[in-house]
């Protein structure tokens, strides 16, 4: 299933102008970032089950938090004007009860099945959000558009790869063992992040070329850090998780993971201070 993207990677200067260009898109952007907010607890709440399911008990207490995070993300999401919408509200409302139905018995069931049981939940919400971002898109400025394009092919799918290798991989470190088919979802799971990550760059690079005056002189190197650590984190992974036997700390490998992640969404957050 392909996954949308709708998280921003770019800096702008202080006077740059909103992509967002009245009440409504600032209404979309408030919704998309609940959204997002949703995704990254969810996301957190599969790895660290699988962790724990794996052997890990440390992780127990950190589930029970991000899945207080889901549910202050479906809160927040239930409070917005765009929750009006019967369409957009229905489809929220099929993914939160689902998500508290699996919270309830996720500690009870297979790993394998839990983790692609969330994974799918997740796949939803970000096809929610694209169905969010694309009202009213046409009234966005070019810069606006093109940088939609890049969002959601480029980046959110990214991002959730980057979950994905992050929770199979804390589950194997808690297990430290992999079996044949954990082996294959693995290169699976590294084999799309090796091409959204190329992607990413070189359409980011386009875009900024594109229209140069409008991003903070840093962005360039934010772009090229976030992409060396990805490839890095892929490595270690590989290098690692492919052995017949290994030892790997999965708290700090989980850790490592989330790092990647937390630098996209910051600068996320920064440019959110602009779309609304």
């Amino acid at each position: 299933m392909k996954i949308f993207l709708v998280l921003a990677l770019l800096l702008f200067s202080l006077d740059a102008k909103s992509l967002f260009s009245n009440d409504s898109q600032k209404d979309k952007s408030k919704y998309i970032a609940a959204l997002k907010d949703l995704m990254i607890a969810t996301q957190k709440t599969r790895g660290l089950t699988n962790s724990y399911l794996n052997g890990n008990t440390a992780a127990q207490l950190l589930v029970y938090g991000n899945r207080n995070k889901m549910k202050k993300a479906i809160g927040k999401m239930e409070s917005l004007p765009f929750a009006a919408d019967p369409i957009i509200n229905k489809r929220a409302t099929t993914i939160s009860q689902n998500l508290i139905k699996l919270n309830s018995k996720a500690f009870r069931k297979d790993p394998t099945e839990v983790f692609e049981a969330y994974t799918e939940e997740i796949a939803q919400t970000l096809m929610l959000a694209q169905s969010v971002s694309n009202r009213d898109a046409d009234k966005m400025n070019p810069l606006g558009q093109d940088l939609t394009a890049v969002m959601m092919e480029d980046m959110l799918p990214l991002i959730e790869y980057i979950g994905q290798l992050r929770g199979l991989g804390s589950g194997l470190a808690a297990k430290g063992k992999v079996t044949p088919a954990q082996k294959d979802k693995l290169m699976g799971i590294m084999s799309q992040i090796m091409s959204l990550s190329e992607s990413f760059q070189d359409d980011m690079d386009e875009v900024i070329s594109k229209y140069a005056k409008q991003f903070d002189g840093s962005i360039n190197k934010k772009i090229r850090t976030v992409v060396k650590e990805v490839n890095d984190y892929m490595n270690f992974a590989n290098t690692n998780f492919t052995k017949p036997k290994y030892t790997v700390d999965p708290t700090a490998y989980f850790d490592r993971g989330t790092a990647i992640i937390s630098k996209i969404v910051e600068i996320y957050d920064i440019c959110l201070l602009y779309t609304s």
